[in-house]
């Protein structure tokens, strides 16, 4: 899914115009990045939960079931 495919659909449930939808994806994005720059994990609810290892690479542990 590409970033505007995430944007439209978020402006479509959220009720925001496309272009805000897409701000607020970058919004998050960027506190997601810095977060994990500094070496914390950062979670997105409903979704999982990214963590930096000793040698500085990103891993993604999915919240609930695995799905195929």
């Amino acid at each position: 899914m590409k970033k505007t495919d995430i944007a439209r659909r978020m402006a479509r449930e959220s009720g925001v115009t496309q272009a805000e939808a897409a701000d607020r994806l970058d919004l998050v994005v960027h506190r997601l990045l810095c977060t994990l720059r500094k070496g914390k994990a950062a979670s997105l609810p409903g979704l999982g939960r990214f963590t930096v290892g000793a040698d500085g690479k990103v891993s993604f542990k999915p919240e609930g079931p695995h799905r195929a």
